[in-house]
């Protein structure tokens, strides 16, 4: 893969927005876990290489499962996820593919029955910026960095 356009140097102001509203994410009311959880997911979903090398690793040290990681892309059918993780996910995966889903009135149900009214909102917020995370790294095919074996 050759990069098209690193838009860090391309756009200084543009990456500062991005990076602001990250950081915004970081202080919603959705734990770091579930948030690096749906993050890989949504990356998953958008073929973002970038974007789970990063957070493989940070979903690890927040302490979601090696388990979880590897079965991931088919969390329907794994005992391994509790409620609030399916509905999170549920909802991801609706939001990500909305041209198709068209955000089901089923996922919506799951995410109200598992999250307040505010948490709702925090996720959609955490769900819409790594789909645009996504859409910078795929779009202009950023590298992302090799680990050695032992990371």
């Amino acid at each position: 893969m050759t990069e098209r356009l690193n838009y860090y140097q391309a756009s200084p102001k543009a990456v500062k927005a991005m990076l602001a509203l990250e950081a915004e994410t970081h202080a919603l009311s959705i734990p770091l876990a579930l948030r690096e959880l749906v993050k890989m997911r949504v990356s998953q979903i958008n073929g973002c290489a970038f974007c789970l090398n990063m957070h493989a690793p940070e979903a690890r040290g927040a302490g979601v499962s090696q388990q979880k990681l590897d079965v991931l892309a088919a969390w329907r059918e794994s005992p391994a996820f509790d409620a609030r993780e399916r509905a999170a996910l549920g909802w991801a995966e609706a939001l990500t593919r909305i041209e198709a889903t068209g955000a089901p009135d089923a996922d919506y149900a799951a995410l109200t029955n598992a999250f307040t009214p505010q948490e709702c909102v925090d996720l959609t917020l955490v769900i819409n910026a790594i789909n645009a995370w996504n859409r910078f790294a795929v779009g202009f095919r950023a590298p992302h960095p090799l680990r050695s074996d032992a990371d």
